[in-house]
C-alpha cells in the first residue's frame, strides 16, 4: 500500500536505525562500545555485515559485555569473528 523504497534507501535507514539502536542500547557500558563502533563502521557495511552486526546487537548486554570484556567465552552461536572485530575496536579506543 505505502510507497516502495529504493534498495539505496532502505539500506540507509536500517544503517541509521543500528546506529541508534548501538548508542540506546540501555547500558551504558555498551553504548560506548557499540555506538563508536558502529559510527565508525556501519556506512561502509554492506547488508550481510549489517546482519551479522544485528544478530550481535541482538544479544542480551550483560552477557555481550562480558564477552566483549574477555570475561567469559561467547556461546558457539555467537559471530565469534565479528565479535572480535567490536573487541579489537574497543581496545584500539580506550588505548588512545
Amino acid at each position: 500500500m505505502g510507497v516502495e523504497m529504493a534498495a539505496g534507501e532502505d539500506i540507509s535507514i536500517r544503517r541509521k536505525r543500528l546506529k541508534y539502536r548501538a548508542w540506546h542500547r540501555g547500558t551504558k557500558e555498551m553504548d560506548l562500545i557499540l555506538g563508536p563502533f558502529a559510527d565508525a563502521n556501519v556506512d561502509g557495511y554492506d547488508e550481510g555485515e549489517l546482519d551479522r552486526l544485528e544478530a550481535l546487537m541482538n544479544e542480551e548486554d550483560p552477557p555481550l559485555l562480558k564477552w566483549v570484556m574477555g570475561q567469559e567465552e561467547p556461546p558457539a552461536n555467537v559471530d565469534r569473528d565479528f565479535l572480535a572485530l567490536v573487541v579489537a575496536d574497543h581496545q584500539a579506543r580506550i588505548a588512545k
